[in-house]
């Protein structure tokens, strides 16, 4: 059970950071952003836990993002409110399938949307943190991230939300 809610919040996560993008109405002049590979054997697969998944995704945004020397503070803040997220959201599904067995149908709901609430409160403070490293770049990097962010969003879109291997 523990795992199934994990999964479905890191489908939500996932959907979340990756359509926030800062300037999503940005037409591109810049050429494709390569998709991301498919992870392979042992890398952020469904049975991974959020951490690895996150670090997974850090790598993978940094390449794809083409982060520059001169933006790399603001590049690990965004990161590590990334990694924090993940922990604190990891810790408190743990907590939440914990109480399960004892929860009535009403404290389930709250509980499920104190997780929600939590999730928003998490999401806020990556908003902040990407757009502080979004700022510090070019106008033509901005247009690689717009598309980065768009056509993870479109991905996901299409993918059925029980379907999602990474997050």
């Amino acid at each position: 059970m523990k795992t199934m809610w994990k999964s479905r919040y890191v489908a939500v996560a996932a959907i979340a950071l990756l359509s926030a993008s800062g300037s999503a109405g940005a037409q591109s002049a810049v050429a494709p952003v390569p998709a991301a590979p498919a992870p392979a054997a042992g890398n952020a697969g469904v049975g991974d836990s959020i951490q690895t998944r996150v670090e997974n995704r850090i790598k993978e945004l940094h390449a794809q993002l083409r982060i520059t020397p001169a933006e790399q503070a603001q590049w690990d803040q965004f990161a590590q409110v990334m990694r924090d997220n993940a922990r604190d959201m990891d810790q408190t599904l743990a907590e939440r399938a914990q109480r399960f067995p004892s929860m009535n149908a009403e404290q389930n709901l709250q509980s499920y949307e104190q997780l929600a609430e939590a999730h928003a409160q998490r999401l806020h403070k990556l908003n902040q943190a990407f757009q502080s490293l979004y700022d510090a770049m070019p106008d033509q990097q901005k247009q690689v991230a717009d598309q980065v962010f768009r056509q993870n969003a479109e991905k996901r879109a299409q993918t059925p939300a029980g379907n999602q291997s990474r997050q």
